[in-house]
């Protein structure tokens, strides 16, 4: 049989531009005598659409949708990702579906089993579990059609309180009973950079457990946080990586399963270039699906801003990027001229607005409230939240978004000032700790110097007050990133922390610090996710607790 996976970007909601994206791909796949083109994990609609899935229109539209591609579909079936009304009298109301076109219909639906519920993911709200098994069969073949999490009920565990088996049931089981030729999966499997083998290694262990070739089929592109990095495969039956697809690109394979030919491998890159091509992707699909085309953000001379506004230009264009310098009298002469070097390497505007006056009206105005206090936070955080409002006029007056560069790190522990420096409709950095910021700015200067290298080797300061440096309030970041990582992507306590040669008075400090300032979590931009554990909604914590 020839096969095709299509892999796509979708629009959530946008149903007349998906079905017009999986028809174009169905009638170019016609010429090429494809007999069965498969897209992704709700492909109709785009994944995740959340409570958009509680509206009856919205279903609605996706009926109307298939069935509109379904007329295509003569000479050529499909598989497509939509959601379906739960005909049943008990249960929830939809299904996850693939659904099999061909002969211009729909000729059978096999609904998703596995309904994960952790971390991002939160389909048992909206779907009901499938009970039944049925193979497609097409062509004198015997097809298992399975979605995404389906293949995941036995899956690696980051921690040891989690399980290994989340589930009581193994769809593949059920469908390995009834003799399939081959397995089809239908995905929305999102990128995390140090997770992306676990994905591999489910399929192949699959592959190899079952005897049976599995072509894997991948969503890319982003919706608002999650990242969806493509890489489409072939895995023959023996466990073995065949065809692989482009990562952070839409990409086409046609194979035929009786004749494979030579293998087809992407090569392999540095997590670090991944995670620069997830936030490029993230930052274009952002802008483009929102009808967004400029960008702004505040340039300070500090490696944040500088690695933040060179992914800004990569994704959007350097015509689509202003920035604004701002210094205060304790910004350093190095500082103001880097932000300036770097602007004018990268072409794009900038703008030189001196924020001491404003700063000093405001500590004017509130010095008979704070008579008898020394100076502390409060001034450090009036200049960052003086800068807010530069750039948040620039944003309102010029339609520009406003870019949060804020890190991992400084956002784990605090180290920002809200309605100031976490300004923003899109943090760009929030998921990458601050070694690897520095990482991502030797990667970005590896064919020539574009970040000025004093940016890079200078110690890392927010410049709010005389000599100072984040070390004065933080451990090392060498110490510090391996603490957070430790405890936010692997749920490590204290004492395993401390194990690993820290004080566990610094460990508790510094975990003390992550659990306060959750609140400020809470009113951030949404954070481009690129890692197995990132600030959002993939991590539930309460606001107020004694932990």
């Amino acid at each position: 049989m020839k096969v095709a996976l299509a892999q796509l970007n979708y629009t959530i909601g946008d149903f007349e531009g998906n079905a017009s994206k999986i028809i174009a791909e169905i009638n170019r796949l016609k010429q090429e005598d494809v007999d069965l083109v498969v897209f992704s994990e709700l492909s109709v609609c785009g994944y995740y659409p959340h409570d958009l899935l509680e509206k009856k229109e919205f279903i609605a539209k996706a009926d109307d949708a298939v069935a509109e591609i379904a007329k295509h579909c003569h000479g050529i079936a499909a598989l497509v990702g939509a959601p379906r009304i739960n005909r049943h009298e008990r249960g929830k109301t939809l299904f996850n579906a693939a659904l099999f076109l061909a002969d211009g219909e729909i000729k059978s639906s096999h609904n998703k089993t596995l309904l994960p519920t952790y971390d991002i993911f939160d389909e048992y709200r909206h779907f009901e579990p499938n009970r039944e098994f049925s193979l497609v069969e097409y062509k004198g073949e015997k097809i298992a059609v399975t979605i995404c999490e389906d293949l995941w009920d036995e899956q690696p565990t980051a921690n040891e309180f989690g399980k290994d088996k989340l589930y009581s049931i193994s769809p593949m089981e059920e469908l390995a009973k009834l003799n399939p030729d081959f397995v089809v999966n239908l995905s929305a499997s999102p990128f995390s950079y140090n997770q992306e083998g676990w994905r591999k290694n489910v399929l192949i262990t699959k592959a190899k457990k079952y005897g049976l070739p599995i072509l894997y089929c991948n969503q890319v592109g982003a919706q608002t946080e999650l990242v969806f990095d493509g890489g489409s495969v072939y895995i023959d039956a023996t466990g073995e990586i065949v065809k692989e697809l482009k990562y952070f690109e839409e990409d086409c394979l046609v194979l035929d399963t009786t004749a494979l030919g030579e293998k087809e491998l992407q090569p392999k890159v540095d997590y670090i270039e991944k995670i620069h091509d997830a936030l490029v992707l993230g930052i274009r699909d952002y802008f483009k699906k929102m009808g967004f085309k400029q960008a702004t953000l505040g340039l300070s001379g500090g490696i944040d801003s500088a690695v933040t506004v060179v992914l800004a230009v990569r994704a959007l264009g350097a015509e689509n990027v202003r920035v604004l310098l701002m210094p205060s009298k304790y910004s350093s002469d190095h500082s103001v001229n880097d932000a300036r070097e770097l602007a004018e390497n990268l072409g794009i505007r900038y703008d030189v607005v001196n924020i001491q006056s404003a700063v000093d009206q405001f500590e004017t105005a509130l010095a008979p409230l704070f008579e008898g206090r020394s100076p502390d936070v409060t001034e450090e955080n009036i200049q960052a939240r003086a800068r807010g409002i530069y750039m948040m006029a620039i944003s309102n007056k010029f339609g520009h978004i406003l870019l949060n560069t804020t890190n991992k790190s400084e956002c784990a522990v605090g180290y920002g000032t809200l309605y100031g420096d976490m300004n923003g409709g899109l943090a760009v950095l929030g998921d990458v700790y601050k070694l690897d910021v520095f990482k991502l700015s030797r990667f970005m200067n590896k064919d020539g110097e574009v970040i000025p290298e004093n940016t890079i080797v200078k110690p890392p300061s927010a410049e709010l007050r005389p000599d100072q440096k984040d070390t004065d309030s933080l451990p090392e970041y060498e110490d510090l990133d391996t603490m957070l990582f430790n405890y936010i992507e692997l749920n490590k306590s204290p004492k395993e922390i401390a194990a690993l040669g820290y004080d566990e008075a610094v460990v508790r400090r510094v975990i003390r610090m992550v659990n306060t300032n959750e609140y400020k979590r809470f009113q951030t931009a949404p954070i481009l996710r690129v890692s197995s554990k990132a600030f959002g909604f993939g991590r539930k914590m309460p606001l107020v607790a004694r932990y």
